[in-house]
């Protein structure tokens, strides 16, 4: 299976999810939008992941590249392609879909409990956990896009997923990212001042270990679902 995937920064990849991919022998690539590649012909892949970025949906005055991603994105959805956004990914899945993107109450960064909501049987997001610790990197949020399930919150954020029909799924926030991960972004973007109520310092969210695994293995039985759309469209 040929998994497409794209870059907004390059702090900011597949993380552990490549390693999925490889071990199971699908076939990569991506398009690095902050180097102006081109996009490939949507037909080109079978299915499709945005990754996340410290950009927003609407800084498309800073990033004109926004403005042919989000096109891409949407060319994508009508082929019914899987799609998975993360983070800012997300956000730009529920744009394409119509949903309003905008700044959340409180910043969200670190690790805190998310709930699921709701059940969703026969869907990629039917293996999630009732409750389990995410790691959080985020300023925005989105409402719920019309036809989509929103079935994952935190006290910190009511929208934290969603599921579009059965190809497409939004993850606030992050499974995917390692120690390391962790520490690139936390150079590129940390505060070391920044405070709230659901915010984390670098030593704080690089202590637990236990909870990179957790979210690990959440990740794996989930993309191995998503994935398995392919074969259902």
């Amino acid at each position: 299976m040929h998994i497409h995937y794209l870059k907004h920064v390059p702090f900011e990849g597949l993380g552990s999810m490549e390693n999925i991919f490889v071990s199971e022998g699908h076939r990569l690539s991506n398009t690095c939008l902050y180097l102006e590649q081109p996009l490939p012909p949507v037909h080109s892949f079978d299915a499709l992941i945005i990754m996340g970025g410290p950009m927003g949906v609407h800084d498309t005055a800073r990033h004109p590249w926004l403005v042919r991603e989000k096109e891409f994105v949407e060319s994508a959805m009508r082929r019914q392609i899987p799609v998975l956004g993360v983070c800012l990914g997300a956000q730009l899945l529920a744009e394409v879909l119509g949903a309003r993107v905008s700044k959340n109450i409180h910043e969200e960064i670190g690790w805190f409990p998310v709930q699921r909501t709701q059940e969703l049987h026969g869907t990629c997001a039917q293996d999630f956990p009732a409750s389990f610790e995410a790691l959080h990197w985020h300023g925005d949020t989105f409402s719920i896009p019309s036809g989509a399930t929103n079935f994952i919150a935190s006290e910190g954020c009511a929208n934290q997923a969603f599921v579009y029909g059965d190809h497409a799924l939004a993850l606030q926030f992050h499974l995917e990212m390692l120690p390391s991960h962790v520490q690139a972004i936390y150079q590129a973007c940390g505060d070391p001042n920044q405070t709230g109520p659901f915010v984390q310092g670098l030593d704080e969210m690089l202590a637990p270990a236990e909870k990179f695994c957790q979210a690990h293995r959440i990740l794996k039985e989930f993309i191995r679902a998503f994935i398995s759309r392919k074969t259902a469209i």
